[in-house]
């Protein structure tokens, strides 16, 4: 499963990013699993705390499964002053679901970031590669029910 991930990079240690981003790009769950990280100990011949510290570190990088729709709401001081508060709120209720955790159905994961880096268009939240900006709480309404019907 990974050698085709692996046969593009070679074996060293600068390749790891890389390695780790095309992994959890190809799960369903869009995490790094214990598994993954074995093998790719094995193949770039580093220690597994070592690629453990690496994803811990980064927050792009899950070890948990994530939903189909990554919610990544900006929490930086620009946001939180127009309204990213409200904003969060509302997803939680929406989604039934707390910071870092998934819907039932595996729909929609809900995370925060420290920036987007478009304060111009605060407050702002990325979905999967999708970025929203200028939110309200109706528009957050109008952005999940769209994707909940693409299920």
């Amino acid at each position: 499963m990974y050698q085709e991930i692996f046969s593009k990079y070679t074996p060293t240690k600068d390749n790891l990013i890389y390695i780790l981003h095309d992994i959890q790009d190809s799960d369903p769950q869009h995490y790094i699993s214990e598994e993954a990280v074995q093998a790719i100990s094995e193949y770039l011949n580093l220690p597994a705390n070592h690629i453990y510290g690496v994803i811990t570190f980064y927050s792009m990088y899950s070890t948990t499964p994530r939903g189909k729709n990554i919610i990544r709401l900006c929490e930086s001081p620009h946001c939180y002053i127009k309204g990213s508060e409200n904003i969060l709120r509302k997803m939680k209720n929406s989604l039934n679901v707390g910071v870092g955790e998934t819907t039932k159905d595996g729909v929609f994961t809900l995370e925060l970031c420290a920036c987007l880096g478009v304060c111009g268009n605060a407050p702002v939240m990325m979905i999967n590669d999708d970025v929203y900006g200028d939110l309200t709480e109706d528009k957050v309404d109008d952005i999940l029910a769209k994707l909940r019907e693409v299920k």
